[in-house]
């Protein structure tokens, strides 16, 4: 069996009329099914004052959280507010992570002809006679494709932005990036670097878990098929240890660009 690595892009499984289904898309639409599932099952079951089976386990993980977060944010009226959505994301980032290690992530798909592209002299291309079966899997992890790691970045930052608007208003927040340098030119030189700053985060947010992720696929598929068996077994556990990080160090991240996003000039000054 020759060796076939991971693509650097998910790859399409169906089409819902024009709209293509990509493998990763489809682990990511599990792993919020799997979410929004145990939310309507423990909004059914959760009103015992005395909690106990599935309504221990769900409020012993989001107290696990919410008092980590706190600690972070040293403010509990912070924590309550920025919570829903920081913790969201830590949830849908591990389980989409410890999603893609699952057995059958990968190894079960289907085989699909494609032309093979020749470049000319040229330089145009040209597609030969020639047709070679390609590899296809139903499910690739979610962050296999750069374009679920760039959603929940932007999603990351453009929440960030709405909370500081909505604590400082609109002009006192965009004070912070917009300084009149006849007045200030060193305060409006540090305020375009915080706008790039901003920018950065986005490329930064993307690329880090899209990276690790990645990479860890790989790393897998090539010890899978180097030695089969037993090998694997503690990349695995390095996987699971990773997809942990990833999503502890994606969700403190956001939690605090947002705690910094709502300070004001003075309270940022005196710091």
């Amino acid at each position: 069996m020759a060796f076939s690595p991971p693509t650097l892009g998910s790859e399409t499984i169906a089409h819902i009329g024009s709209f293509p289904i990509r493998n990763s898309m489809l682990m990511a639409w599990v792993a919020m099914a799997i979410l929004i599932i145990v939310g309507v099952i423990y909004r059914k079951k959760g009103s015992n004052l005395v909690p106990k089976g599935f309504q221990n386990f769900v409020e012993s993980i989001i107290e696990l959280l919410f008092n980590f977060f706190n600690s972070v944010t040293q403010d509990k009226k912070q924590a309550r507010r920025f919570f829903p959505i920081v913790a969201t994301i830590f949830l849908f980032v591990i389980l989409s992570n410890w999603m893609g290690i699952l057995p059958g992530v990968g190894p079960i798909g289907f085989h699909e002809k494609e032309s093979e592209i020749h470049e000319t002299v040229a330089g145009s291309a040209e597609v030969k006679g020639e047709e070679k079966e390609v590899f296809i899997p139903y499910f690739r992890s979610a962050y296999a494709d750069v374009n679920m790691t760039l959603a929940l970045a932007i999603i990351s930052i453009i929440v960030t932005q709405i909370y500081g608007i909505a604590s400082l208003g609109f002009f006192s927040y965009a004070g912070k990036f917009f300084v009149n340098p006849l007045k200030d030119p060193i305060g409006t030189f540090v305020g375009l670097l915080e706008l790039v700053s901003e920018i950065a985060k986005v490329i930064s947010f993307t690329f880090r878990l899209f990276g690790n992720i990645f990479a860890g696929e790989i790393l897998l598929t090539v010890i899978s098929f180097l030695v089969p068996y037993l090998a694997p077994l503690p990349f695995y556990g390095l996987e699971i240890f990773v997809g942990f990080v990833q999503a502890l160090v994606f969700s403190v991240l956001t939690l605090v660009f947002m705690k910094g996003a709502v300070a004001s000039h003075h309270k940022e000054a005196h710091a």
